[in-house]
């Protein structure tokens, strides 16, 4: 419900901002490209708003501090059995790679009071792992499509101007006599504008998908990583546990 809501007041604003540039503050021969010019603002607007979210959302992700700090910081705590320092360390970098090996801890704490085996605790705290890590995901990848979306329709978008404004400039050699030299003017400008303003903010858009999705990547191959060591370190210390019994 609040995606939904985060992209109506988008794309209503996105119009407003459109509308105003194009009547406002567009130089006239970029106006000369029609009415499908106001269309690639408000796309470009979108594009530039959905950069923007996804630059705070993934900061934010990271957490508080250096990651790869906190992920030395981790492991170190866990190889020497020190769950509630770790726990504390995961409170106190934030993201969703804290969150997910906080999940996991914390499980595997609360399975230390029940009454299962040391494979049962194991396997309860793999699932806690993977059902947080199925909750960050989702806000990890968010508005990735909508980037793409966005590039694919620009590039649509500009091609629809270039087509409609190469018919207008035919148009204007299709009758007899000399050519109107002014709507064919008109027309080859049209088209220009709008595949230069279709390729701009389609290039933009797929800079930016491609470079948060390498930095999700990333991050879900860390979150991955450093989950499977922390159960490797817990599947080690049942071992000792059994051994020592």
């Amino acid at each position: 419900m609040r995606q939904s809501l985060f992209f109506i007041v988008v794309f209503i604003v996105s119009i407003a901002i459109a509308a105003t540039v194009y009547y406002n503050f567009l130089p006239e021969h970029i106006r000369r490209g029609g009415p499908l010019v106001m269309l690639l603002i408000m796309l470009s607007v979108l594009a530039v708003t959905y950069i923007f979210e996804r630059i705070f959302t993934l900061k934010r992700a990271e957490g508080k501090g250096s990651l790869h700090t906190f992920v030395r910081k981790f492991r170190q705590e866990v190889e020497v059995g020190r769950m509630e320092e770790a726990v504390a360390l995961c409170r106190k970098q934030g993201g969703s790679l804290a969150n997910v090996l906080q999940a996991g801890l914390t499980a595997y704490q609360d399975a230390m009071h029940f009454n299962l085996t040391t494979y049962e605790r194991q396997d309860y705290t793999r699932r806690a792992i993977e059902e947080a890590n199925a909750l960050e995901a989702p806000i990890l990848e968010r508005n990735l499509i909508a980037l793409s979306t966005i590039a694919s329709i620009a590039t649509m978008v500009g091609l629809l101007g270039t087509t409609i404004g190469m018919i207008r400039a035919f148009q204007a050699t299709g009758h007899t006599g000399a050519p109107d030299a002014i709507q064919l003017a008109l027309g080859i400008s049209e088209a220009l504008v709008n595949t230069a303003g279709g390729l701009v903010v389609a290039i933009a858009a797929i800079v930016a998908y491609n470079f948060f999705v390498n930095k999700v990547d990333s991050l879900n191959y860390t979150i991955d990583e450093a989950a499977h060591e922390m159960l490797d370190h817990i599947n080690a210390m049942g071992k000792t546990t059994r051994a020592q019994a």
